[in-house]
């Protein structure tokens, strides 16, 4: 009974023993995966772009997309063509035509204009003309108003007659829009801190507080309010968004302690590349906060796997794409199959090399190729996710959240196929936030959610107006002048699109 019982024991301690030996390897490979991760960042390269080698392994039945040479650039000229060089009319700088010109005339004394054989005077043959570009120290100026003021002579009590003042954004400021526009440009565009701007000013000598700058933001934010929600509603009727978010700090009120805010980023409309786009600041990341921005909407949602965006692809009418970026990531930087993950990586780049290829076609004829070509690729590619799971694989290790990753998208992923606005991936919305981020770098933080909401709304109008290659600093000086005086029913014809037009 004895001997029974031991070998039971003994047993159960062998169990348990492979139980923790198996523990033990998935810690060290999850501790290995990280070392290796570390390692990357400080001395590997930083894209996730898949290029093949001549080394790699071959996989039949899938053609490698075609390398690209790169191209000389030439420019024609008459009877040759010519390489373009860094003479200095193409080194870079285009000059505005409409820059006023200063001329500096430089001419030779009179006592050298003789020629030195005979003593004749030299004859004058022409002008040999260079251009540089050069700037002169911000100019600031007083704009006196004058209003002339009328009565009826002998008839005080009919009152004086005078003009009304032009209309302000900010009634009683001490500034013009001119001075607003700057602020915001310089803000929202130029990522320049208010405090910055007033150490600017005062080199200029004009004394001015951080506050008063920050109330004019705020004022300017209120005031373009309406636009934004114009803006807003364009989005969302568009049918094809993308969507992603970045935290933001924020000052808790009465605390001086800094808090977690999100800055979101939301694109839309019927290009593969929408130039109109919001922000909306949130104070957290909770799912109410998109599901109020996003109620109603139907069409085609870009975005990363996150719960909340999950939560809106559910809904009925929302068709949810993925990004196929988040999933090459995840290959990247997943270990202990290279074999397996230069597959994944090679139908991948293949993916987006065929977008690449189609992306200048009519809709029609993207959604056609998509479907002869993409289709049985992504058909591929995640049979062999299938595959390689089914032969086992570590539960912590990268390797397995990547394959996990993909198959808790499987029925999303061929979504983008049939719509022709849909992109493989959500870098239109990282691409807007990057620029939220080099800011955040220099001005930290919000003040409060009012803030917060004020910069969202400019960097709206500004981002946009960014992606349109308009000025934005003119559009704003622009637009804050004739805002308050604009008829409602036609405010559109100011949203940077229009007002581009």
């Amino acid at each position: 009974m004895k001997t029974a019982d031991s070998t039971i024991s003994l047993e159960e301690e062998i169990s348990l023993l492979r139980r923790v030996n198996q523990n033990l390897e998935a810690t060290v490979l999850s501790l290995q995966e990280q070392l290796n991760w570390f390692k990357k960042q400080l001395f590997g390269k930083k894209s996730e772009r898949f290029i093949a080698d001549d080394n790699q392994l071959y996989f039949p039945g899938l053609e490698l997309p075609p390398s690209i040479e790169p191209v000389e650039k030439t420019i024609d000229v008459p009877a040759h063509k010519k390489k373009q060089g860094n003479s200095a009319s193409s080194n870079g700088i285009t000059f505005p035509e409409d820059l006023p010109i200063e001329e500096v005339i430089l001419d030779l004394p009179e006592d050298q204009r003789i020629d030195p054989v005979t003593g004749n005077p030299l004859v004058y043959i022409g002008e040999e003309v260079s251009q540089k570009l050069g700037k002169k120290a911000a100019s600031y100026f007083i704009k006196k108003i004058i209003r002339k003021k009328y009565a009826v002579m002998g008839r005080p009590e009919e009152g004086i007659f005078t003009p009304s003042l032009p209309d302000s954004v900010i009634p009683r400021c001490a500034v013009d829009e001119s001075i607003i526009a700057d602020v915001l440009a310089k803000k929202f565009c130029d990522h320049l801190p208010l405090y910055r701007q007033v150490e600017m000013m005062q080199r200029d000598g004009v004394k001015i507080s951080r506050q008063t700058l920050s109330s004019y933001v705020l004022e300017a934010g209120k005031a373009l309010t309406p636009l934004y929600d114009l803006l807003e509603a364009e989005i969302l009727s568009s049918g094809n968004i993308f969507i992603d978010e970045t935290p933001i700090d924020m000052l808790a009120p009465g605390t001086g302690k800094v808090e977690q805010g999100y800055m979101v980023a939301l694109i839309g409309g019927k290009s593969l590349d929408p130039p109109t786009r919001i922000y909306k600041f949130f104070t957290s990341r909770k799912y109410e906060g998109f599901e109020k921005l996003l109620s109603g909407y139907k069409g085609v949602f870009h975005s990363d796997k996150y719960g909340a965006y999950e939560q809106e692809a559910k809904k009925d009418g929302v068709i949810w794409v993925p990004c196929w970026a988040h999933i090459r990531r995840k290959f990247v930087e997943a270990e202990g199959d290279p074999t397996f993950q230069q597959e994944m990586l090679i139908f991948i780049e293949k993916l987006f090399s065929i977008e690449e290829e189609i992306k200048d076609l009519e809709p029609g004829e993207r959604v056609c190729i998509r479907k002869t070509r993409a289709l049985p690729i992504i058909d591929k590619l995640l049979q062999k996710v299938q595959d390689r799971a089914n032969k086992g694989v570590l539960p912590k290790s990268k390797l397995a959240r990547a394959i996990g990753y993909v198959q808790g998208l499987t029925p999303y992923l061929k979504n983008y196929i049939e719509y022709p606005y849909a992109r493989l991936d959500n870098n239109v919305a990282e691409r807007a936030l990057k620029l939220v981020v080099i800011g955040r770098k220099n001005w930290l933080f919000v003040g409060n959610e009012g803030g917060g909401k004020a910069a969202a709304i400019v960097y709206s109008l500004a981002q946009t107006c960014r992606a349109l290659k308009i000025n934005p600093y003119k559009y704003f000086e622009d637009v804050l002048r004739r805002l308050q005086a604009h008829p409602y029913n036609r405010l559109s014809e100011l949203l940077p699109g229009n007002w581009k037009a």
